[in-house]
C-alpha cells in the first residue's frame, strides 16, 4: 500500500512526516532542515517556496506571500486590523480573500497548495514513490469554512486529504507513542499564528478529547510584532525614518525581531543590528529577556483564559491534570513555560521537538488510516454547539459542543402556522440561547404540504464527519421529501467571534436563560389563547354564562401577563386558564363523542 504522509501546514513553518516502521519521522530537505518556511515568492519566471522564498521576502516583499494560513476561509473584513503588517494587496471576490501578485490574484488555498506541493516533492524524493494521500493538521478552533479551505488546498496540490486532524490532537498521538500514558493531559499549543488548548483523556490506547478552546489569531507572530512595533517607533524617533514607506526595511525589521525573540529564549540578552537605507548607518539595540517579557506579558495572559474555560468545560480542576504537553515553536519562550507551570502546578513536558510534534502525530494518524497501527483509537470533539432556529428566535441545539466526532443527531420539529407550505431551516453555531447571539452557518427551505399547525413531522439530521465538516438534512416524514446542505460558509469567524463566543455563553448565561424562558412562555401562552378561543366558540352554549365569563377573564389576565417580562407570571396565568377550562374541555369531549355516536346510528339506519 502506498505511503500516507502526515503534514503540519503551519502559519510560519510546515513539515511532512511518515511512519518508518513503528516510529514517526519528519522528512528533512537536502540541507537537513526539517522545516519548510510557509512562504511563497513570485519570480519573473516562476515561483520559489520555503527558504529561497524567505530570502526573496527581503528583496521583494510585495511579491512574496507569508502567513497565508491566517487568511484561510476568511474575508478581508475579518483581517482588516492586520493589513498594515503585510506588504501585498488583498482583494475580495465572492466573500473570499484574493491576494494580488502583479496582474494575477491567488486565493489562500491556492497559495497553501504551493506549500503542500513543495512538501509533497520533498517526501517523494525521500521515499522514492509517488504520494497521493495525506493527513493534514489544522488548529482545533478552525471552523468548517477553514477546514474546507484546507481540504481544497490539498486537492489543488494533488493530494487526497483523508483526514483533517486537530493540531493538539496530533500532538497527543505523538506523545502517546512516546509513553504509555494514562490520565488527563493538557496540550498547550502556541504556534506562529494560532493558540489552542486541548484537554485529553488517555486510557487503554483510547485518546479522547474532553474539551478544546483557543484563539485563531494569537501566536508567535504577535510576539514578533510587539518587538517590531517598538523598533519601528525607535527608528522613527532616533533616525527620522518612516518605516511604513519602506516595505523592504519593514520586512528586515520583522525578520530581525523574530530572530532576536528566538535568541532571547536561550540567552538573557540579544543584540539587534539593522542596516538603514540610503547610507544612514545602522539601528542598534540590545534587548533583555525581561524587557521583552514585559512588552508581551498581556499576550501570555491571553492564553490563560482559554485554558481555564477548557478545564471548566471538561469539568476538571487544574489539580486533576496529570501531565501538560507543550506544542509549537513559541512554547520555547521561558515566559510561556513558567506561566503554564504556574497555572497547572506541574512542569510541562517538552520531550519531543515542539516544532515537529504535530507533524509526527499526523504521521501516526496516517499510519492508523493505513492500517499500520491498530492499537490506538482517536476520538475528537466538535468545539462549538450546532443547532437550528426555532419559533421565537431561539436556538435549539442539536449537537452540543465537545461532542465526540464523527457524530450524528436527529431532532423532530413541526410547523407553527396553519397552511404553511415551507419550513425555513436556519443552521447556527454557538453557545447562546438566542439566534441573534450565535453565528449563522447556512439556510435552506423544505417544501411541505399545507396542513394545520403542528401536524407535519419534520426530522432534522446533523452529521459531522471525521474532518469536522457538517451536513444537515431535513425530511418530511409524511411525504418523504427531503432537502440537505453541506455547510460551507464563505468566510470564517472574526477575531471577536472567536474570542467572545464561548466566554459570552458563561457571562450571559443567566440573562440568556431568562430570555429563552420568556420567549417559550409567550409562545405557549399565544397557543393556549388561540386554542381556548376556538373551544369557547364551539362550547359557549354548552356551559353556564358565569363559567364562560370566568374563562374570558382568565384569558384577559393571561394576555396582560404575556405583555410583561416575567415568564413566571405568564406560566402562572397559563395554569389558571388550563384549570378554569377543564370543565369546558370535558363538555366539548362529551359533545364530540355524542355527535360521533349519533352519526354512527344514522349511518347504520341508512344501511
Amino acid at each position: 500500500m502506498a505511503t500516507i504522509v502526515g503534514i503540519d501546514l503551519g502559519t510560519t513553518n510546515s513539515l511532512v512526516a511518515y511512519m518508518d516502521g513503528d516510529r514517526p519521522r519528519v522528512i528533512p530537505g537536502k540541507e537537513g532542515r526539517t522545516m519548510v518556511p510557509s512562504i511563497v515568492g513570485f519570480l519573473d519566471n516562476g515561483l520559489v517556496v520555503g527558504d529561497p522564498a524567505r530570502e526573496h521576502l527581503v528583496r521583494s516583499p510585495s511579491r512574496t506571500i507569508y502567513s497565508v494560513k491566517r487568511f484561510m476561509g476568511k474575508s478581508v473584513a475579518d483581517v482588516a486590523g492586520e493589513l498594515s503588517y503585510f506588504p501585498y494587496v488583498l482583494r475580495e471576490k465572492g466573500g473570499v480573500i484574493r491576494i494580488q501578485m502583479g496582474d494575477k490574484t491567488y486565493s489562500p488555498p491556492q497559495v497553501s497548495a504551493m506549500i503542500l506541493k513543495e512538501l509533497k516533492r520533498r517526501a517523494e524524493a525521500h521515499l522514492g514513490e509517488e504520494l497521493t494521500r495525506a493527513v493534514v493538521t489544522v488548529p482545533a478552533y478552525f471552523n468548517d469554512s477553514q477546514r474546507q479551505a484546507t481540504k481544497d488546498a490539498g486537492l489543488i496540490a494533488g493530494l487526497d486529504v483523508l483526514r483533517i486532524l486537530n493540531e493538539p490532537t496530533a500532538a497527543s498521538l505523538a506523545y502517546g507513542l512516546q509513553r504509555n500514558a494514562r490520565g488527563i493531559i493538557a496540550v498547550y499549543d502556541l504556534g506562529g499564528g494560532t493558540f489552542d488548548i486541548s484537554i485529553l483523556k488517555l486510557k487503554d490506547g483510547i485518546f479522547e478529547v474532553l474539551a478544546t478552546n483557543g484563539n485563531t489569531h494569537l501566536g508567535g507572530d504577535d510576539f514578533d510584532r510587539r518587538m517590531m512595533d517598538a523598533v519601528i517607533r525607535d527608528v522613527r524617533d532616533r533616525h527620522g525614518i518612516n518605516v511604513d514607506d519602506d516595505p523592504e526595511l519593514m520586512q528586515t525589521i520583522r525578520l530581525e525581531a523574530e530572530q532576536t525573540k528566538r535568541r532571547l529564549s536561550d540567552e538573557p540578552q540579544a543584540r539587534m543590528t539593522i542596516p538603514l537605507p540610503e547610507g544612514r548607518g545602522a539601528y542598534e539595540r540590545t534587548w533583555s529577556r525581561d524587557e521583552f517579557e514585559t512588552l508581551t506579558a498581556d499576550l501570555v495572559e491571553q492564553t490563560m483564559a482559554p485554558c481555564r474555560l477548557a478545564l471548566k468545560d471538561a469539568g476538571l480542576e487544574t489539580g486533576q491534570v496529570d501531565e501538560v504537553v507543550l506544542v509549537g515553536g513559541s512554547t520555547r519562550m521561558p515566559c510561556i513555560r513558567d506561566r503554564v507551570q504556574a497555572l497547572f502546578g506541574k512542569t510541562p513536558h517538552c520531550d519531543l521537538n515542539p516544532d515537529e510534534v504535530v507533524a509526527l502525530g499526523a504521521a501516526v494518524q496516517a499510519g492508523i488510516l493505513a492500517g499500520d497501527n491498530t492499537d490506538m483509537l482517536l476520538l475528537d470533539v466538535t468545539p462549538l454547539s450546532l443547532g437550528i432556529e426555532t419559533m421565537g428566535g431561539v436556538m435549539s441545539v442539536v449537537i452540543r459542543r465537545n461532542t465526540t466526532i464523527p457524530a450524528s443527531a436527529r431532532e423532530m420539529f413541526t410547523t407553527s402556522a396553519d397552511g404553511q407550505t415551507s419550513v425555513d431551516i436556519h443552521i447556527l453555531q454557538g453557545e447562546r440561547e438566542l439566534v441573534t447571539d450565535n453565528r449563522s452557518l447556512a439556510r435552506f427551505q423544505l417544501k411541505v404540504p399545507p396542513l394545520p399547525a403542528g401536524t407535519p413531522r419534520i426530522e432534522v439530521t446533523f452529521l459531522i464527519d471525521a474532518n469536522g465538516i457538517l451536513n444537515v438534512t431535513a425530511s418530511d416524514i409524511r411525504t418523504g421529501r427531503s432537502q440537505s446542505v453541506q455547510v460551507k460558509s464563505s468566510h470564517g469567524l472574526t477575531d471577536e467571534e472567536v474570542e467572545h463566543m464561548i466566554r459570552d455563553s458563561f457571562r450571559f448565561a443567566e440573562q440568556d436563560v431568562r430570555a429563552r424562558q420568556l420567549i417559550e412562555a409567550r409562545i405557549e401562552a399565544e397557543a393556549i389563547i388561540t386554542a381556548t378561543e376556538k373551544a369557547l366558540r364551539r362550547g359557549e352554549n354548552l356551559i353556564e354564562r358565569d363559567e364562560a365569563q370566568a374563562v374570558r377573564h382568565a384569558m384577559d389576565a393571561l394576555r396582560a401577563a404575556n405583555a410583561g417580562e416575567d415568564h413566571r407570571a405568564i406560566r402562572s396565568k397559563i395554569t389558571d386558564v388550563e384549570h378554569i377550562t377543564h370543565h369546558l374541555a370535558e363538555v366539548l369531549m362529551d359533545a364530540t363523542l355524542k355527535d360521533a355516536l349519533e352519526n354512527k346510528k344514522l349511518s347504520e339506519v341508512r344501511e
